[in-house]
This record gives structure tokens, C-alpha cells and sequence, in this order.
């Protein structure tokens, strides 16, 4: 049974970093892409950063610079990375797998976890 588990969530203040994880089980990262994406209230989900089955990672446009993805397969877990986090990053974060190569958007994701959230304040 495929499962992902995020955490890592929390209270930040502005400039802040945090580093969120994916833990996954019931199936191999060899064969599978994860993503990260994120939904704040009222608005639609958006796509951070995937990792392919090989190791290759993809950044969203306006992600870039910011959020770094990473996997260790040794723990099943592929990890995100956020630095000088704005108050617009508050959001819930989600990881998504897919096997094989998917497009890295939502809609191509076959398996969710059920998010941890990020507030930002002042």
C-alpha cells in the first residue's frame, strides 16, 4: 500500500527556514517521482519541486531559488527544503508520487499524503 506522510511543518518567522519530509512507503524511490506542492486557503494548489526516479530534480518557476529538493533512499524519504520564507509561503505543503516520469503538475500525482502546514508570521 502506498503511503506518504509529510512533516516538518510549524510556526516560522519571516527569513526563517524550515525543512519538511516525505516519508513514503509501499513502493520504491528507484521507480517513482515525488513532488512537493502547496495550498494556501482559497487558492490552488501549486507545484513546488519534483525528483524523478533518477535522481533529477525540477523546480517550478517561481520556486526557484528558494526551495530545494532532495530524497534519501536509504530512509525513503524526499525532503524540502525552504529558506528566507515569506509571508506568502504560508500554506499546506504536500508530497505526491507517480511511477515512472510524470509531468511534475498535481494532476499527473497518483498518491497524496495528507499535507503538513507552514505558517509564517511576523
Amino acid at each position: 500500500q502506498v503511503q506518504l506522510v509529510e512533516s516538518g511543518g510549524g510556526l516560522v518567522q519571516p527569513g526563517g527556514s524550515l525543512r519538511l519530509a516525505c516519508v513514503t512507503s509501499g513502493f520504491n524511490l528507484d521507480f517513482y517521482t515525488v513532488g512537493w506542492f502547496r495550498q494556501a486557503p482559497g487558492k490552488q494548489r501549486e507545484t513546488i519541486s519534483c525528483i524523478s526516479s533518477s535522481g533529477g530534480s525540477e523546480y517550478a518557476d517561481p520556486m526557484k531559488g528558494r526551495f530545494t529538493i532532495s530524497r534519501d533512499i536509504s530512509k525513503n524519504t524526499v525532503s524540502l527544503e525552504i529558506n528566507s520564507l515569506k509571508p506568502e509561503d504560508a500554506a499546506t505543503y504536500y508530497c505526491g508520487a507517480a511511477r515512472g516520469r510524470p509531468y511534475c503538475v498535481d494532476y499527473d500525482m497518483d498518491h497524496w499524503g495528507k499535507g503538513t502546514l507552514v505558517t509564517v508570521f511576523p
